[in-house]
């Protein structure tokens, strides 16, 4: 698998009687097996309030890369689908609990994004070998 980019923003109201505005979407494009695809991850914007539940820091944006700022909600889609593959066959995935949102961030590796990150900038594409590298194994 291929990471190709990762981006998050937050959702506008489009009509007053509409609730966007509670939610945040965070999308990866990713190639796999010659085919490019998108999975995006709509969730609630209280668990970027929560974030230090999830994260050792609270602090946003996470890093910064050669001067672009990398938030929180543009990990997002990108830990779901490392943390499980199985969403790679998947186009959209809803997380309202914060249970389960609790649980893909549980063991993530966060030291290991900035690479990511880099190397879709300088190479157009981060190759995936194992989703494995991406969890904190127990000692």
């Amino acid at each position: 698998m291929i990471i190709r980019e990762c981006v998050g923003y937050e959702l506008e109201k489009e009509k007053s009687n509409t609730s966007e505005d509670f939610f945040n979407r965070s999308e990866v494009t990713f190639t796999e097996e010659a085919e490019e695809r998108t999975l995006h991850v709509l969730y609630l914007r209280y668990f970027e309030e929560i974030r230090s539940e999830f994260m050792t820091s609270d602090q946003d944006p996470i890093f910064v890369h050669e001067g672009r700022d990398v938030n929180f909600k543009d990990v997002v889609a990108l830990i779901c689908l490392l943390k499980n593959p199985d969403l790679q066959h998947r186009k959209r995935l809803y997380i309202n609990s914060k249970q389960e949102f609790a649980a893909y961030f549980q063991n993530v590796d966060f030291s290991k994004l900035p690479e990511v990150f880099m190397s879709i900038k300088q190479r157009k594409g981060y190759v995936v070998s194992s989703p494995q590298d991406f969890i904190l194994q127990p000692n």
